[in-house]
């Protein structure tokens, strides 16, 4: 016990050290066009086991806790920033491409990963880890970039409200991986299923939500970002608990109270705000550390191929099919093909716990 306060101060320092670093890195990769998540994920590994830092971290259970945390604050933020009167003009592409471009995703990366010679059932499983875009990632690129509403909030929408298909493929083919469970058509009701469930629970905790935050004043405005915070955790808990989307519940919570005359709206949202990019550095930063990079070079040829494939054929062909009947650009189809690309692997890490290794 004597050491317990020699340990905390250690373990404090280290994390302090790698928030400021991480913090001030954000600068130099806005300048070079680096996209900030990569930059923590960079930081992240260089202070794990194989890298300067020599901090071993193996413990997938914390990691999975810690990302399902983090996305759940990411996507309630996403939420409150999310103007309910614009997103008409992209709630049918944003559909399109949260159902059928998540299956065309998984099916198209799958046929990449069976030419690099892996089996079905394994190639499938790729697939579905990667046929999701990752909101943490989305948010941070879109921040300060000049879009088109339309565009902006079609990638927004689109991870926030993707999750639900890609959860159940992850699930359905990890099952079928291990022979635990075969494919079948009952895929699709699971799906309808955590669609409807989080569209439901996600609506109750927002209008709840809002209901708290207007009419019963508290001890002192800096409760309501805790109050509220309280409520997107519980909306992802129910949500789940109930076989439904929990992140999609989140991210409607967050829609219907960020659209509610707040009196704290301002205060409210800027503190989530900065709740979000902490929750976006730990997050990188904990997967960075579960990486090991001298593992990396024998698997560096297929991951590469994989991901040029992705890049350049997989996701724009998907994309653009699923965005032609909307009148889309094709700048702005070739952006949201892109665009959505950052992010699969942490995406896939805060979805589904059972498999203890995600390839970077």
């Amino acid at each position: 016990m004597d050491n317990v306060p020699l340990v905390t101060a250690i373990v404090l320092i280290v994390i302090g050290v790698l928030l400021a670093v991480s913090s001030l890195a954000s600068r130099v990769s806005s300048k070079l066009g680096v996209p900030t998540s990569l930059v923590f994920l960079g930081i992240g590994m260089l202070a794990g086991s194989d890298g300067l830092g020599g901090i071993w971290f193996d413990d997938f259970e914390i990691a999975y806790m810690f990302g399902t945390l983090a996305m759940v604050v990411i996507l309630f933020s996403g939420g409150l920033n999310t103007p309910l009167p614009q997103i008409k003009s992209a709630i049918a592409p944003t559909l399109v491409l949260s159902t059928v471009g998540v299956l065309g995703m998984a099916v198209l990366t799958a046929v990449g990963a069976k030419v690099l010679g892996l089996s079905w059932p394994e190639a499938l499983l790729v697939g579905a880890i990667v046929s999701s875009t990752d909101a943490s990632a989305v948010f941070a690129v879109l921040q300060g970039v000049n879009l088109r509403k339309r565009v902006a909030l079609t990638l927004e929408l689109e991870s926030g409200l993707n999750d639900p298909v890609a959860v159940i493929l992850t699930v359905v083919m990890t099952a079928n991986l291990t022979a635990t469970e075969s494919l079948n058509w009952t895929i699709l009701p699971e799906m309808v299923q955590q669609l409807l469930i989080g569209v439901g629970i996600g609506g109750a905790m927002g209008y709840l939500g809002q209901l708290l935050l207007r009419r019963i004043p508290l001890s002192t405005g800096a409760l309501v970002p805790v109050l509220s915070l309280g409520l997107a955790l519980i909306a992802y808990g129910i949500a789940t608990v109930a076989d439904g989307s929990g992140m999609l519940a989140v991210y409607l919570a967050g829609m219907v109270i960020g659209n509610s005359p707040l009196p704290e709206r301002q205060f409210l949202t800027g503190v989530h705000d900065s709740f979000a990019w902490l929750a976006q550095v730990g997050m990188f930063l904990l997967l960075g550390l579960l990486v090991f990079p001298s593992r990396l070079p024998e698997v560096a040829a297929s991951g590469l191929f994989l991901a040029g494939y992705l890049a350049i054929a997989a996701r724009p062909l998907v994309v653009t099919l699923c965005l032609l009947p909307f009148r889309f650009s094709w700048q702005e189809t070739l952006y949201v093909s892109w665009v959505g690309l950052r992010g699969g692997c942490s995406d896939y890490f805060g979805n589904h716990s059972r498999i203890e290794r995600c390839q970077i």
